[in-house]
């Protein structure tokens, strides 16, 4: 799984961030973690997309401008920030990231019960 994480921050220019930071970032700016993430997905009317990630199949894709419009544009920018990038290139990155990140978490078609310690124990960093 660290293999995402790398292909991923290296195209961000970020090689040198930890990635368990990022996913925390991501995770940390909904209440409730992955599954705070998940309803804030399907609040927004992006429910159908978010579960597709849950489930086992294929999954949907999301844009740049729905990851905004459901994470906010101050998580986005703060982890532009982090990673050194334009927002705009941040949100695309975590637009093409959340789907791998949410299946990957998600291998029984649920989310996982536990904090976010508990989910970023699943990856080998």
């Amino acid at each position: 799984m660290s293999g995402i994480f790398d292909s991923i921050l290296g195209a961000a220019g970020g090689g040198d961030k930890n990635p368990a930071l990022i996913l925390g970032d991501l995770l940390g700016s909904q209440q409730g973690g992955l599954g705070g993430m998940i309803q804030a997905f399907e609040k927004g009317g992006l429910g159908e997309i978010a579960q597709s990630w849950v489930a086992k199949g294929a999954n949907l894709p999301i844009s740049a401008e729905q990851i905004e419009g459901i994470l906010g544009s101050g998580p986005i920018a703060d982890l532009a920030g982090k990673l050194g990038i334009d927002p705009k290139q941040a949100a695309a990155q975590v637009s093409s990231m959340l789907p791998q990140l949410i299946d990957q978490l998600t291998p029984d078609g649920q989310v996982p019960g536990g904090g976010l310690a508990d989910i970023l124990g699943k990856f080998k960093l």
